[in-house]
Formats: structure tokens, C-alpha cells, sequence
């Protein structure tokens, strides 16, 4: 039996919007398509009849900088995020998210915007983007509206976006200056590709020995993705020392929601490796920004 009945590959936004209003629905967008066709296969998603390929969408696939902030378009594969120069020199820390995405195979057509589309509270693409302060554009019968990277998130699995009716179109970051730099990194099961069990992104401002600026992203910290603000608080304006990493760490224990998952790990297990990982991440975005 076929997934869908219809299938659309509009060529500009205009066009992928109108075939959302006019086309035989349930509608559904698909780019890299890696995680939704297997859940339509396996019964995980409702039934489909019109599938809306977004891969020739010009704007969808733009990487470039515009004005002050840099444009990751949503459609764009996340191997050639992790290959070209502008995103590693402003936003590392979201090349080594999207380093850990799958297997090579499922890089090489997986996008960012299905990355994030999803919801999940531990996406690697999705806490990267939280600790680099992005913004999201999205596309509606409307227009475009733009939207603090934060609040794009209801739930897991939830988000403001409007099923068979809106479309990510990108993400806008701002561009590093010469005393900043981020990393991320995370911990999973040794089995090759895995899912991960903690992972940790933070964004850090240096001026000289003090930490003048900090965003920290944790998955999964949280129902949505997460930001340990309390943990920022506690190294704003402070000199990076043993001490005050001591007390961030305590702070962001003392705020995060680790849960326990029958597949990944319990919370207990969690609050252990953050330990370790959020120390070394921390240490690693410091000394990036020398």
C-alpha cells in the first residue's frame, strides 16, 4: 500500500505554501525525509495523502551571511553544515551537533529544519541552536514571521509550528566576534550511531579572565529544550576558576529536570556524566575565545 497518494515538489515558498491550502490533506512537508518516512511506515504518524517536497526550494537552502547575522537555511543537509567555513568560524558549536546526527548516510540528507521540526527536548542540532541565541523564520499563508529560537517548542514532540500549513525556512544567528565561541559535545552508548544520553552546548563572551556573557543548553534538561539559566547566572561577570565552574554546576543540578528513560539512561545516571561533560565543554568554549 502507498505512503501517499500525491506528490508535490514546489520551487519556491509561495508555491509550498498555496500547495499546503489547496492540496488533498492531510499534507505533510518533507525535505531529508530520515525520520518521517519511517515513522509513516511503522504507523508512528498519521496517515498522509499529499507529500510537499521542499528540496528544490531555493531559500531553503541559502547559507550565507545577511547583514549581521548568519542564514542557515532549513532544507540544507546537515553534512554541508558541518563542511563549510562561515558556520565553523561563527557557530562551532552547532558543526560538532550536526557532526553527531545519525550515520554519514543519514547526514547527507537529513536538514536542520527536520532536526529541530521534530521537537525533541535532546536534538543535537536543536540545543546547539538554543545556545547559539538563534531566531527562526517561519513561513505561513501570512508571510514570514520570526521567532526567538526558545519559543518555537510547546512540548516534546510539540511546537508552535502549524502542521500542513507552515514551513521553517531558516535560522538567523548572530555572528562571533573575536572574544567569543561556543561547543558541544555529548555522551551516548558506545554502539556506533546512538541516540544520545546527555548532551551539553554553551556560547561564552571572554573578556580577558572574567566570563562576561554565557548561554548554556541542555538535552534533555527539560520537556522542551532547555536552557540552564541559573547555571549562566552563576558565571556572569566571574573569573573562570574552579570555584565558580563548582557552582554553576551546582546551580544547573539544582534547576535541571533529568528524567529516566528505559532506553537511554536514568536521571541519577545523568546528573553524573553532566558532571564531567559540562566541565569540559565549558573548559573548551574558554579557551576557543583566548
Amino acid at each position: 500500500m502507498s505512503l501517499w497518494q500525491q506528490y508535490l515538489r514546489p520551487k519556491t515558498i509561495s508555491e509550498a505554501i498555496q500547495a499546503f491550502v489547496t492540496a488533498t490533506k492531510p499534507v505533510a512537508p518533507i525535505a531529508g525525509g530520515t525520520d518521517l518516512l519511517l515513522d509513516l511506515q511503522q504507523g508512528r504518524h498519521p496517515a498522509v495523502k499529499t507529500l510537499v517536497d521542499v528540496t528544490g526550494i531555493k531559500e531553503l537552502l541559502s547559507l550565507e551571511i545577511r547583514g549581521d547575522k548568519l542564514f542557515i537555511g532549513a532544507g540544507i543537509p546537515v553534512t554541508r553544515i558541518t563542511l563549510d567555513p562561515l558556520v565553523n568560524h561563527h557557530a562551532q558549536a552547532l558543526v560538532e551537533a550536526c557532526a553527531l546526527i545519525g550515520g554519514p548516510q543519514v547526514r547527507n540528507v537529513a536538514t536542520l529544519g527536520g532536526n529541530t521540526a521534530h521537537a525533541l527536548p535532546a536534538a543535537d542540532g536543536t540545543i546547539a541552536l538554543l545556545a547559539l541565541d538563534a531566531t527562526v523564520e517561519i513561513a505561513g499563508i501570512s508571510g514570514i514571521r520570526q521567532l526567538p529560537f526558545k519559543e518555537l517548542f510547546l512540548g516534546p514532540g510539540k511546537s508552535v509550528i502549524k502542521h500542513g500549513e507552515e514551513l521553517i525556512v531558516g535560522f538567523n544567528l548572530q555572528l562571533k566576534q573575536t572574544t567569543q565561541a561556543s561547543c558541544f559535545k555529548r555522551i551516548m552508548r558506545p554502539q556506533g550511531v546512538a541516540l544520545p544520553i546527555i548532551n551539553v552546548a554553551v556560547w561564552l563572551d571572554r573578556d580577558n579572565n572574567t566570563i562576561k556573557n554565557i548561554r548554556v543548553a541542555v538535552g534533555p534538561g527539560a520537556s522542551t529544550p532547555w536552557r540552564a539559566r541559573d547555571a549562566e547566572e552563576a558565571l556572569i561577570g566571574k573569573s573562570m576558576n574552579e570555584i565558580n565552574s563548582n557552582s554553576s554546576l551546582e546551580a544547573l543540578l539544582n534547576q535541571v529536570g533529568f528524567r529516566s528513560s528505559p532506553r537511554r539512561a536514568g536521571s541519577d545516571y545523568r546528573r553524573h556524566l553532566v558532571d564531567t561533560l559540562f566541565k569540559d565543554v565549558l573548559k573548551t568554549a574558554w579557551e576557543r575565545a583566548a
